[in-house]
């Protein structure tokens, strides 16, 4: 998911040109990859610095991405997959919107020009002009939280959800003109940027920039749309199924592609990125694929065994207590507990099993739980397990 171009930035909502370009150029100086060789996180850090800049720095990009988020952007910073998408690997645009910001933008001649895409290839941009997608911009990713049971969790269940995202506006049926038409950008010849060559002390550098007629896109809305002011998108509700399987857990997110905020003007939708909060169970506890009980038994139960029903996760069960069970024992149940994520089976049921003290005795009740003390059944032997020496645990086990 993008973060937010002003937190990237540091900035408030308020912030002046003056303090965007301030804080770009503290920041791209502090993660810029001359300083940094090698490092991966301060280069995904540059790349995401650079993007936020170029949209905030333009007026109308600015206007826009308040207005809509990162789906209403009009340049490749927003698309997810132009210069400063993840994964990209376009470096040629983040080193020229540097040398822009740093090394000025005037076109001069002589000397010997030193080309950024000559010098680095492909890996840098390659010298080729990247085409935009006839069909617009892609659409922001949605991210939501999902909260299950553990009932829910154990075997899997599909969900109906209703989300509130940017749709298709049904007016202009997305293409934000009234005419339904778009016409290609004659300044750029939709390819969405522009080029512009500058020398500095280093040599002659390449900057390419979003178009400025286009923002970025490529073509251009000559009638627009009334009713989504020619985005071609504008908020609204829509409902989605999503099969949850068995075994996640708290903190695990699916991610249906395509069911996330359309694009403008007619651009691809981004994806629905669902998150799994697990809701705390009144009765049990998890721990990996097993559920644990508590169950309490009176002291005759504990001693002389009982059948019992206790609580899962489909219903009561019996469960068999063996006579003379010790407090914190953990009987199991197989079987019962929550569905394997990535394999097939279950986990168990375990039930751990603590002796009930009660506070409130009649006096009949006293009398016999003292009859019971003089008989010696309710004290411990005179050695008990914990009292013995080393070496008798050791005769104990090995004979």
């Amino acid at each position: 998911m993008k973060r937010d171009y002003y937190e990237v930035l540091g900035i408030s909502r308020s912030a002046s040109k003056d303090d965007i370009k301030k804080a770009y150029r503290k920041l791209a100086m502090k993660y810029h990859p001359d300083k940094n060789p090698g490092d991966s996180d301060a280069e995904e850090h540059f790349k995401e610095v650079n993007e936020a800049y170029e949209v905030l720095s333009n007026d109308d990009k600015r206007r826009r991405y308040d207005q809509f988020g990162h789906a209403g952007v009009g340049s490749s910073a927003a698309s997810g997959g132009g210069a400063y998408g993840a994964g990209s690997g376009d470096f040629g645009d983040i080193f020229s919107a540097f040398s822009d910001m740093f090394g000025g933008g005037a076109r001069s001649g002589g000397g010997s020009p030193f080309d950024f895409e000559e010098v680095f290839g492909g890996g840098f941009g390659g010298g080729q002009r990247r085409q935009r997608s006839s069909t617009g911009l892609r659409g922001g990713d949605l991210k939501i939280r999902l909260k299950l049971t553990l009932e829910e969790i154990a075997k899997g269940v599909e969900k109906t959800l209703k989300i509130k995202k940017q749709v298709p506006c049904e007016v202009c049926s997305g293409t934000g003109s009234k005419t339904g038409e778009l016409e290609t950008c004659s300044t750029c010849q939709g390819t969405g940027e522009v080029r512009q060559a500058s020398k500095t002390m280093f040599g002659q550098f390449v900057n390419i920039t979003a178009c400025p007629t286009c923002g970025g896109e490529g073509r251009i809305v000559k009638d627009r749309c009334t009713s989504c002011h020619g985005e071609g998108i504008k908020q609204g509700d829509t409902t989605v199924k999503v099969n949850i399987p068995a075994g996640v857990e708290d903190g695990n997110y699916l991610t249906l592609r395509g069911q996330g905020n359309a694009g403008p003007r007619g651009g691809s939708n981004g994806d629905l990125i669902v998150v799994i909060e697990e809701a705390s169970h009144k009765l049990f506890v998890r721990r990996g694929d097993d559920v644990i009980y508590n169950l309490p038994l009176g002291y005759p139960d504990m001693v002389l065994g009982s059948k019992v029903e206790v609580p899962t996760l489909e219903g009561r069960v019996k469960l068999t207590v063996p006579p003379g069970t010790q407090p914190n024992t953990m009987l199991r149940i197989s079987g019962k507990g929550i569905g394997h994520l990535k394999s097939p089976g279950r986990g168990d049921h375990l039930v751990r099993v603590n002796v009930y003290i009660p506070k409130d005795l009649s006096h009949r009740d006293k009398e016999l739980l003292k009859e019971m003390k003089k008989s010696g059944h309710l004290v411990p032997d005179e050695k008990t397990d914990h009292e013995k020496s080393f070496f008798e645990k050791a005769r104990d086990i090995f004979g």
